[in-house]
């Protein structure tokens, strides 16, 4: 569960959002950038783990990093272009997620056993 605390910290800062008077729509493009490329990861690797060939694997999840970033900064930009207060929101809000996001990914990773490291 606690992998999935960065979509729960969407939710929680629409309330922050809304009580702060800070632009919704810089809300609404965090979290559509942020959700989509959060999908696209896990569509991705449910493919890489079914792939028996390494290389296959490191090129689908490369791939995936490079389109989930795209897709991310993509969703920023447009809404930076509609307006400027809001594409600053959302630039922040992603950045407060992907620094939630890389820390839960680090507790929460396994560590290898000794079996693995020999």
């Amino acid at each position: 569960m606690l992998k999935y605390a960065d979509l729960a910290l969407i939710a929680l800062a629409l309330p922050v959002f809304l009580i702060t008077g800070l632009p919704l729509l810089g809300w609404a493009g965090a979290a559509v950038g942020w959700s989509g490329q959060r999908l696209i990861q896990a569509l991705v690797e449910a493919k890489a783990s079914r792939t028996e060939d390494t290389k296959s694997f490191f090129q689908l999840m490369a791939g995936s990093i490079i389109g989930r970033s795209w897709f991310l900064v993509i969703s920023i930009i447009t809404v930076g272009l509609i307006d400027d207060e809001a594409g600053l929101t959302a630039a922040v809000m992603s950045a407060i997620l992907f620094t939630a996001y890389l820390v839960i990914t680090l507790v929460t990773r396994e560590s290898p056993t000794e079996a693995d490291r020999a």
